[in-house]
């Protein structure tokens, strides 16, 4: 059986984290995912940022940020801006079926990476856009970044103890969902596209989709009179109990996002008084109630450490216990899971990566590690007619 995506051909103008981490997606599930990084150049940034690197690697594939973002690509080196780099880069739109960048909102304008410039070689070719602010308005030509968004979008002001100073979110979500997004886009074009004949532009921003996160809550404030605030112990803004809870040795979050769970809850720790109680009989009255609460399912989950209470609650009450990431990849479910890649690189080294979440029926996951810079220069250039010769002048001349 084939990979899904098997067949799909997408021109990859990318660097750092959103576009890399969108294009993952489609290289594991089978896409050919062609970066095309500058001539003359160290290629993507990201190839050099570290603080760690894979020792004995080749320098453009050392960085360990660029291979957990990288996997199942192909690179080839090209100068666009120059005459021949366009008219090579003519070939390989017209060999493909899709363009994608996570480049600022003008920049593709200039590159010529937009479909009313690239529908002349290729009617069908669809070309995602995945920048900052957009690329129309005024702020098509601003830098922006995650963190950036999150601040604006209202994350700050939702994460973090009340008593603290605004937080961001603990991992780059905007970066991640934006290219997620993007990736999709993409195959909604090319599904499109291969049923029309005609391809199209389509525009996602870190800014708009951090925004459209923010979904139920901003339809509260919009349409109520709800305003955010930062609550103790990460608590859910209405459902009661949602939020840590002190145990013996530590914390475990409790998740009763279903009135059912809230009795269950009651009898795992031997208190089906509490489920009895009016003060306590719905979460409108619950909610009423959190600061008693708190304190009462305090005093009964301390008598208890948090592996015994998840061993009491398995399957009957939603909790998880609190781990840094090194625990939490270390975890027996993920080891049951089978969530890790050990990967081996170019040079024999062994990474371990995360494994795509989509899973299928027969998975016959690829298993190569991220390219080394103008890795495939040789077999994609073959590919859309240029001879060996050709790619050697072309070499000469810095293009390639």
């Amino acid at each position: 059986m084939s990979l899904p995506l098997e067949g799909l051909k997408v021109l990859a103008f990318e660097q750092y984290g959103a576009g890399p981490f969108g294009t993952q997606y489609l290289s594991d599930l089978g896409a050919e995912v062609i970066k095309i990084e500058p001539a003359g150049t160290t290629g993507d940034y990201l190839r050099d940022v570290g603080p760690y690197f894979l020792e004995g690697e080749k320098d453009s594939v050392s960085s360990i940020f660029f291979q957990a973002l990288n996997r199942n690509k192909k690179s080839i080196t090209l100068d666009i801006l120059s005459q021949e780099g366009k008219e090579v880069l003519k070939k390989l739109v017209k060999y493909s079926d899709a363009v994608c960048n996570n480049l600022r909102g003008d920049v593709p304008e200039k590159l010529g990476i937009t479909y009313d410039k690239l529908k002349l070689f290729n009617n069908k070719i669809v070309c995602a856009h995945c920048s900052a602010y957009g690329r129309e308005g005024s702020r098509k030509n601003w830098p922006g970044f995650d963190y950036l968004m999150q601040a604006e979008a209202g994350y700050f002001s939702l994460t973090g103890e009340p008593e603290g100073p605004p937080a961001r979110f603990g991992l780059s979500v905007v970066d991640y969902m934006s290219g997620l997004t993007m990736a999709f886009s993409l195959i909604s074009g090319v599904l499109s596209a291969r049923d029309t004949g005609i391809g199209r532009d389509i525009d996602v921003s870190l800014f708009d989709t951090a925004l459209f996160n923010q979904n139920y809550l901003a339809a509260w404030t919009m349409n109520s009179s709800y305003e955010n605030e930062r609550l103790d112990r990460s608590a859910h803004p209405v459902l009661v109990p949602c939020q840590l809870y002190k145990t013996l040795n530590g914390w475990v979050y409790l998740m009763c996002n279903k009135e059912n769970f809230w009795p269950a809850l009651c009898k795992s720790i031997d208190r089906e008084d509490l489920a009895k109680d009016k003060r306590f009989k719905n979460f409108k009255l619950r909610l009423e109630q959190r600061e008693l609460l708190t304190e009462i399912l305090d005093k009964e989950l301390m008598k208890r450490k948090t592996e015994e209470w998840l061993e009491i609650f398995g399957g009957n009450v939603p909790a998880a216990p609190i781990l840094n990431v090194r625990e939490a990849l270390e975890n027996d479910f993920v080891k049951e899971r089978n969530n890790i890649h050990k990967l081996k690189t170019k040079d024999d080294k062994v990474i371990k990566l995360l494994k795509t979440p989509i899973r299928f029926n027969q998975e016959e996951f690829s298993d190569s590690t991220a390219p080394i810079l103008g890795e495939h220069n040789d077999e994609i250039y073959n590919k859309i007619g240029l001879s060996k010769k050709d790619v050697n002048q072309l070499k000469n001349k810095g293009i390639i």
